[in-house]
């Protein structure tokens, strides 16, 4: 297995030598000409999980592959890095950061191996626990993450009761600058989204796959319902709110 696992790697840095050379297009490609490349396959691999489309899921990684080691070409063309730093660093990282594995350390659970994760973390230099949060990460996924480094070194709430509390409160103080027309309305809308993104934490939902569920559910559905109207030889914008109503309902149905 081993021998299968290495001959296959080897086989795609060798291609990879190749196209870079040869290749007219991949001759031109820079870290930052790639950087969005790599971007649009993430969310491709991410679609097909969502799908449970497993041979997708196959092809994704290995798109992403390419893009790992294509990186590394040009790390080491530039004489910044190369593709042995890159597996040696990462090797290196997780033997330091399981200790429990790979040293002495007692855990009961995961909780105490994302806690030791954070700690472990700061001790290697890290200026803050969020330090390493992405700035240009999603909203709701950074609100995520913030709140589970935050939770890695003891501050949180202690049970789903409080964040609920947490969430009621937010609402009424969202409404109550809604009344009188404030413009602290958007900070409140933001802090109640970071409530019910703890909310969600806390009942183990993540907040990015459930909305994106929501998303591809309520497509389906309109989607049914531009095809009912088309029956009718009928677009929707020409519908009542109640006949577009009925046909809702009917899509949540099927």
């Amino acid at each position: 297995m081993n021998d299968e696992r290495l001959t296959a790697f080897k086989r795609l840095l060798d291609i990879m030598d190749a196209v870079r050379e040869k290749c007219p297009w991949d001759k031109k490609q820079t870290f930052d000409s790639l950087r969005y490349l790599t971007i649009e396959e993430t969310y491709e691999l991410s679609d097909a999980i969502l799908e449970n489309k497993y041979d997708d899921v196959a092809k994704e990684l290995g798109d992403l592959m390419l893009h790992i080691v294509f990186y590394a070409k040009i790390g080491q063309e530039k004489d910044l890095f190369n593709i042995t730093d890159v597996l040696n660093g990462i090797s290196e990282k997780l033997v330091r950061r399981h200790p429990h594995i790979f040293g002495d350390v007692q855990v009961q659970n995961e909780d105490d191996v994302k806690n030791n994760w954070e700690r472990i973390k700061l001790k290697e230099g890290n200026r803050s626990v969020l330090g390493g949060v992405p700035l240009s990460l999603p909203a709701m996924v950074k609100a995520y993450r913030i709140q589970e480094k935050a939770r890695g070194i003891g501050f949180d709430w202690e049970n789903t009761e409080q964040v609920m509390d947490k969430v009621q409160e937010e609402i009424l103080e969202f409404c109550h600058e809604k009344e009188v027309g404030s413009p602290k309305m958007e900070d409140e809308f933001g802090d109640l989204l970071f409530a019910l993104i703890n909310f969600a934490r806390f009942i183990n939902i993540n907040p990015e796959d459930a909305l994106e569920k929501t998303n591809r559910k309520f497509i389906k559905r309109f989607q049914y319902m531009e095809q009912q109207a088309k029956q009718q030889n009928r677009a929707l914008s020409q519908m009542s709110i109640d006949e577009m109503e009925v046909l809702w309902q009917e899509a949540k149905k099927m």
